[in-house]
């Protein structure tokens, strides 16, 4: 029997395509294999959103080509956002690729690998704005904390990103299509749904002619017992009074809100095209601080945006202090190909890109620090998610802590604990992002911190 491989690069909305595209290859009868070097064939889901990435998924296509040419690989299929944003480019400057197929194709994932078996070229593209969405998956995290897309595409239209053209517009998956999914998952052992797309908060304008992700957090956990149930991606303009109550009255959705602001500059802001300016960002922050206790944000900024002078980088600066974020990330601006901010006049030099990327991390580490701080003496509800022999420690998430970009709770217990297992931790030491402390008892993860 056949064996196939995955690598699967990017996001978490990536992840979900890698996941779907797995079951289908499985129930055509594929043996589905962890390690490439004992492949047949490997898919490789790529990403493309910015440089880095694209270079990323070019380094992972390279690496396959070296074991099809020294090792026993046979093909080499190719998907995601970079097959479908270099389409007519990937065969021709990398010939060692057999197959490629489109964002609106996964479904055709077991054509492209039938071809690839027979030595044949196969190339699929079909409309990603008809493509189904959802679907079966084989799960390439835990049972017990899974993704859920509630959505594909997005709207949105900043200057600087490619995601409209890559991925198509803003669809919606409906509310019953969602909760079952949620079901199956909870059936599987599901204990924390992470909802995400492009633009969460966005969910259901298109389909149901308004903002519909606190009705939809209603149905799942009307449908379902799942303890947690956490939100990623919602933009700042597009979080309504409603989810904002849902959030301070259920507790089963977590207080935990990921932002991206990308800046703080009225005339930046502008340039990249976004919706609300910084007195809304600002009166956002403030009122999911003041209506929702002990909330977690998290946000992102772009340093380096084309024309983003030295007082704007420093008013971006002033503002992370001011607002103390308890999760922060940045990047360096990467133009991309056919976006408008790629033409934009006044690019900045990659030094500098990098000058500011540092000054900004920077400025929001003793911030980390400071807030980390504060919580040591607190307990707090933590998933378990393994135990390290090394360091003789347990590990888990609280709350505030979102899988694979936030930080680790490690801490002692009495007791194995198991995988899965909600433990109330009392805190006793904290780290520049993660926190130490020792398990006072165990918990079914429903009651607030």
């Amino acid at each position: 029997m056949t064996k196939v491989g995955f690598i699967s690069l990017g996001c978490s909305k990536n992840q979900v395509d890698t996941e779907v595209m797995l079951k289908l290859l499985s129930d055509a009868g594929y043996t589905i294999v962890s390690d490439e070097t004992e492949a047949d064939i490997v898919v490789v889901n790529t990403c493309g959103f910015i440089e880095s990435a694209k270079r990323e998924s070019i380094d992972n296509i390279l690496d396959v080509a070296w074991l099809k040419e020294h090792g026993n690989l046979k093909a080499i299929v190719v998907t995601g956002c970079l097959a479908e944003r270099y389409r007519d480019e990937i065969f021709s400057e990398m010939p060692e690729v057999d197959a490629l197929v489109g964002v609106g194709s996964l479904q055709r994932i077991v054509d492209a690998v039938r071809a690839a078996e027979r030595g044949e070229k196969f190339r699929s593209f079909e409309n990603k704005e008809a493509s189904p969405l959802g679907g079966e998956r084989i799960l390439t995290t835990t049972a017990y904390s899974v993704y859920l897309k509630i959505a594909e595409g997005c709207d949105n239209r900043c200057s600087y990103c490619a995601i409209p053209l890559i991925r198509g517009k803003l669809r919606s998956r409906p509310i019953e299509d969602i909760v079952e999914e949620a079901k199956r998952l909870e059936a599987g052992g599901a204990k924390e749904l992470n909802l995400v797309a492009q633009d969460t908060s966005r969910y259901g304008l298109d389909l149901y002619g308004q903002y519909r992700l606190a009705d939809l957090v209603r149905e799942i956990c009307r449908e379902t017992t799942i303890p947690w149930i956490r939100l990623l991606y919602c933009y700042p303009d597009k979080i309504t009074d409603d989810l904002i109550r849902e959030m301070r009255d259920n507790p089963r959705l977590l207080p935990y809100m990921d932002i991206p602001i990308q800046h703080i500059s009225d005339r930046v802001l502008t340039a990249m095209n976004r919706h609300g300016n910084a007195a809304l960002v600002r009166e956002t922050v403030e009122k999911l601080r003041r209506e929702i206790p002990g909330v977690t944000l998290r946000t992102t900024a772009i340093v380096g945006f084309p024309g983003e002078t030295e007082e704007e980088f420093s008013e971006l600066c002033a503002y992370l202090k001011e607002a103390r974020f308890d999760r922060f990330g940045a990047f360096p601006y990467s133009p991309e190909e056919d976006t408008p901010a790629a033409r934009f006049p006044d690019q900045i030099d990659e030094q500098e890109k990098q000058r500011r990327y540092d000054i900004i991390m920077q400025t929001q580490l003793p911030i980390s620090e400071e807030l980390q701080k504060e919580k040591v003496g607190k307990t707090v509800t933590v998933l378990c998610e393994g135990y390290d022999r090394v360091a003789n420690t347990h590990f888990g998430r609280s709350a505030a802590d979102a899988p694979d970009i936030d930080g680790k709770v490690y801490f002692s217990s009495k007791k194995r604990v198991p995988p899965g297992t909600f433990v109330k931790v009392r805190l006793t030491e904290a780290l520049d992002y993660d926190l130490i402390g020792e398990a006072v008892g165990l918990t079914d993860g429903r009651e607030p911190d």
